[in-house]
C-alpha cells in the first residue's frame, strides 16, 4: 500500500514538473512570425511536416531542451528516491524490536482512564447503609496509585456484565468515629484506622436498571461482588469478601494501614 502511495506521489510530481517546463519554458512560435533572419536549424517546412501529422505545436531545438530537460529532471527524481528507497526501510529485525519496545511502553504506560461521573445523592437514600447520601464521591481525594487500579476493574467488570457505582470514597476521621459509634454492625474501626482516610479504599455497588443493588441477598448482585472479587484479587489489591467479617463492596491497596479488626472500614 505504501509502494502504491509512493509511485502515485511521484507520479503526480513528475506530471507537475512536465507542466510547468510546458506552461513556462514552451512558447508555441507561429511559422509567420519566424522571421528569414532567424536561425532555426530546422526549417519551418520541415517542422510543419512531422509536427502537423503527430498534431503537435512548431517547436524549436531549444524549446525541445526545455521540455527534455524538464523530463530529465523529473525523471531524476523518481529514480533517485526509488535508489535509495532500500536505504530508509528499517530491518525486519529492527521493526520487530520497535515494536517489542512499543508494547512494553504501553505496558509501563497504560492510558489513563477517566472517572465516571458521581451519581445524584437521591439514588442513597434509604439504602441499607447509613448515611450514604452524605458520603464523599470525589474520585481526585483518592490516591492516584490507587485510582486507576479501581478504575481499570471497574472496566473490566463493564466488560463482564456489572456495572458499578461508587458508594464512598474518601472517609474523614469525623465520619469514620461517627460510624463507629452507630455499632460493630457497621465499623468499629476508628478514626485513621481505616484505609478510606488514605484514600486507599473504596465501596462500591452494582447497578441494575438504574437502581443500587447493595444487599448481596440478591443473587444477580452476589454474581456481581464475586467478580468484583475476582478482578480485585488478579490485580493485586485487597477484597472485603475475602474477609471473616464480609464487606462484598469494599476494595482496598494491600498492605499496612488496614483496620485492625477487618470490619467494615
Amino acid at each position: 500500500m505504501f509502494v502504491v502511495g509512493l509511485v502515485a506521489f511521484l507520479s503526480g510530481l513528475l506530471s507537475l514538473l512536465s507542466w510547468i517546463g510546458w506552461r513556462f519554458f514552451v512558447v508555441t512560435v507561429p511559422v509567420s512570425e519566424v522571421s528569414a533572419g532567424s536561425r532555426v536549424v530546422i526549417s519551418t517546412a520541415r517542422r510543419a511536416s512531422w509536427s502537423s501529422r503527430l498534431g503537435l505545436p512548431q517547436l524549436t531545438f531549444r524549446q525541445v531542451g526545455s521540455v527534455l530537460l524538464v523530463l530529465f529532471v523529473g525523471g531524476s527524481v523518481v529514480g533517485c528516491v526509488f535508489l535509495f528507497s532500500g536505504w530508509i526501510v528499517p530491518d525486519p529485525l529492527s521493526a520487530l524490536e520497535m515494536d517489542r519496545q512499543a508494547h512494553i511502553q504501553a505496558a509501563l504506560n497504560p492510558e489513563r482512564l477517566v472517572p465516571p461521573p458521581a451519581l445524584p445523592p437521591s439514588m442513597f437514600v434509604g439504602s441499607e447503609r447509613p448515611g450514604l447520601e452524605t458520603a464523599d464521591r470525589d474520585w481526585t481525594k483518592l490516591s492516584t496509585d490507587f485510582t486507576q487500579p479501581i478504575l481499570r476493574i471497574l472496566a473490566r467488570l463493564q466488560e463482564r456484565g456489572y456495572t458499578f457505582a461508587l458508594l464512598e470514597g474518601y472517609r474523614s476521621p469525623e465520619r469514620q468515629e461517627m460510624l463507629a459509634n452507630m455499632g460493630n454492625h457497621v465499623t468499629n474501626a476508628r478514626a485513621f484506622q481505616s484505609k478510606h482516610q488514605f484514600g486507599l479504599a473504596v465501596d462500591v455497588a452494582p447497578v441494575r436498571d438504574g437502581r443500587l443493588v447493595i444487599s448481596e441477598l440478591d443473587p444477580w448482585a452476589m454474581q456481581a461482588y464475586v467478580a468484583l472479587g475476582e478482578e480485585a484479587e488478579k490485580a493485586g489489591l485487597v477484597w472485603g469478601g475475602s474477609w471473616s467479617f464480609k464487606d462484598y463492596g469494599h476494595v482496598e491497596m494491600s498492605g499496612a494501614r488496614s483496620a485492625s479488626n477487618r470490619k467494615t472500614p
